[in-house]
């Protein structure tokens, strides 16, 4: 048994999902966004925000005790200032999980939808919905906390496949060896 925490991570909002993965069965624990805007009157500055997605995730983790950490690499958009605060939101968050000795898995966005919806240019109404009917939810998630949960889940398939490939090697020096 293991349970994934994935992230999505945002300067504004860093989605979160967590599942537990026992065999080839997975599960629903937890989803929502860690909100790090501050108030209208009060907005937080970069710093501040970092801090809110680091004990955020720090929380997460005392609360729920995950096995793993995945999350969603940085993506080069139009946008270097946007790109660069993505990037320190990501490693606000990849330092929550470090300083909790957890493995660190990062996966491409695309292959993140590809693993979920079976193509890399979904948008996010289709992973929502993906994500839904695979964890069999009664309700649609919030955008960010679908991509955490898609992360996730990403994470629970590429731990999949790596054993099947490690028992196809197995066998394979398995039956040389005889």
């Amino acid at each position: 048994m293991a349970i994934i925490l994935g992230i999505d991570p945002g300067s504004r909002l860093t989605g979160y999902g967590i599942i537990r993965v026992q065999g080839r069965q997975i599960s629903y624990l937890a989803s929502g966004c860690i909100n790090a805007t501050g108030t209208t009157r009060n907005p937080y500055t970069l710093a501040e925000k970092l801090r809110v997605i680091h004990d955020g995730v720090r929380e997460l983790i005392a609360q729920f005790q995950p096995d793993e950490f995945a999350i969603e690499q940085v993506f080069m958009a139009r946008n270097p200032d946007s790109a660069l605060k993505l990037g320190q939101a990501r490693g606000a968050a990849i330092v929550a999980a470090a300083q909790a000795e957890l493995p660190v898995a990062e996966y491409a966005a695309r292959l993140i939808k590809q693993a979920v919806v079976g193509t890399g240019a979904a948008d996010k109404t289709q992973v929502q919905h993906m994500v839904m009917a695979m964890l069999k939810l009664s309700h649609r998630p919030q955008a960010d906390a679908a991509d955490a949960l898609a992360v996730a889940l990403c994470h629970a398939n590429s731990r999949d496949y790596a054993a099947t490939m490690a028992s196809k090697t197995t066998q394979k020096t398995t039956r040389r060896g005889r």
